[in-house]
């Protein structure tokens, strides 16, 4: 059967969100979401799980009384992953990622993490390896290995307490885990190593049912108890699926929000640089898809103090004539120049001002741009998310990267995306707005950066 309504279930870093999506259109009918707010422990910070889950099932509730549901999908951020004991609970809360306690161990991890070659997963500092995440937590709690029946990847969290089918899933796996082989399409030498093997749950297609919703479930929200889940994927793929369903390589598409992630499809061939937080990610179909990324929405909301001024022509034009330029990196963990410190050239620009938002939304492009490059992206880029209604962001990309940047302006994102998963029907491709082209003023400025950018 063909859903005329899919729910969304999708959290993000900084957000938690609901969303029903008309499956026909793609369209977004209703969105309710609530922030994603880290709890300080104990035993360690870690995500307000519950509290999502009573957001959730309110949120389904409404929306299914207001508009029917007719199937359930499931999109989340990456380097995330869930212990269940036997009775289906957490055997411990999911430590949020950016937690840094797990760099305390971090020479011991390195000395039996896989290399790079096997995984295609840089290695990151706090917990943005899950490997390192476990590694730190068994070590901290030595009973809960013992107390662990079921790894699960952090969608299939939610699936399964949904459906009560434990699962796994590509996308979240390839997502800088260090725990899967892109190249073998299975589970990387790190889960024999760290003795998760066997209790790693079944590795499961995104798109795949897990179950119908448990009769509990049917109760809280009043859905039909047949209600289908699907199994779930990350988020950045999530984004990703509708142009590889709807486009012909080779293209670029940037996912945008608290992460920038950027990924090649069809490009050139290079050689990937960890050290530079480039990556092999894995997609919906399990395929490798060569990426890389940097916390471009954090430093957005650095730069800005939670500001939203739009520049204007003269804005832009000022900031042009005076190079006034920002060198990287803000948030300097992780990105194509991790361990850089920011450094403002030409004067800084008072926060709140158009000037301010010019030079940010450049300093962001000129990064994407950077990334784009490391991993041999050919072809228009397709920029999805907040940065995709940013003006100076994409003439500044499209400049700096030297292809036309096509905003997305229809229904795409991570929800849509995760949407398409429970669509039975093809696709006809993701809509575009009109392509943003190369200034010759932005090429000049974005030389000048790269310049200055090797020269540091």
């Amino acid at each position: 059967m063909t859903p005329r309504h899919v729910a969304v279930i999708d959290i993000g870093k900084t957000n938690a969100k609901l969303a029903l999506v008309d499956a026909g259109t793609l369209r977004e009918i209703a969105v309710v979401t609530r922030p994603n707010t880290v709890r300080p422990g104990p035993p360690w910070p870690h995500f307000d799980v519950e509290g999502h889950w009573a957001f959730l099932l309110d949120g389904l509730a409404r929306f299914h009384g207001d508009h029917g549901i007719d199937a359930i999908a499931i999109t989340t951020h990456g380097a995330s992953i869930a212990l269940l004991a036997g009775d289906g609970a957490l055997a411990a809360p999911i430590l949020d990622y950016e937690h840094p306690a797990p760099d305390e161990l971090a020479a011991e991890y390195d000395a039996i993490r896989p290399g790079f070659d096997e995984t295609g997963s840089p290695r990151l500092a706090m917990g943005l390896n899950v490997g390192a995440q476990l590694f730190w937590q068994f070590r901290t709690d030595p009973g809960l290995k013992g107390r662990v029946r079921h790894v699960v990847t952090y969608p299939e969290y939610w699936g399964f307490r949904l459906t009560g089918v434990a699962a796994t899933e590509v996308t979240s796996l390839g997502c800088h885990t260090d725990l899967w082989s892109p190249d073998a399409r299975g589970l990387s030498s790190l889960a024999g190593t760290l003795g998760i093997a066997d209790i790693m749950a079944p590795t499961r297609k995104a798109g795949e049912v897990l179950g119908p919703i448990l009769p509990q479930i049917a109760r809280a929200t009043g859905l039909a108890p047949d209600t289908p889940v699907h199994c779930g994927i990350h988020d950045s793929n999530a984004s990703l699926l509708p142009h590889l369903l709807g486009r012909e390589a080779p293209f670029g598409v940037v996912s945008t929000g608290t992460w920038v992630i950027a990924m090649a499809i069809g490009g050139a061939q290079v050689s990937l640089d960890p050290a530079r937080d480039t990556l092999v990610n894995v997609n919906a179909f399990g395929d490798p898809v060569p990426s890389a990324r940097f916390m471009g929405g954090r430093e957005y909301d650095i730069l800005t103090g939670g500001t939203e001024a739009a520049p204007s022509e003269a804005d832009i034009a000022a900031c042009l004539d005076a190079g006034r330029m920002l060198l990287p990196a803000v948030v300097a963990g992780t990105g194509p120049f991790r361990g850089r410190s920011a450094r403002w050239i030409g004067g800084e620009p008072a926060t709140g001002t158009g000037q301010r938002a010019a030079c940010t939304g450049f300093y962001l492009a000129l990064m994407t741009a950077e990334c784009l490059s490391l991993i041999g992206h050919r072809g228009p880029i397709h920029v999805e998310g907040p940065f995709a209604r940013n003006a100076a962001y994409l003439a500044m990309l499209a400049s700096a990267a030297h292809a036309p940047v096509y905003p997305m302006t229809g229904a795409t994102g991570t929800s849509q995306g995760a949407a398409l998963l429970a669509r039975n029907r093809p696709f006809d491709g993701a809509k575009t707005g009109q392509p943003v082209l190369p200034r010759a003023d932005m090429i000049r400025y974005a030389d000048d950066w790269a310049d200055r950018v090797a020269a540091t």
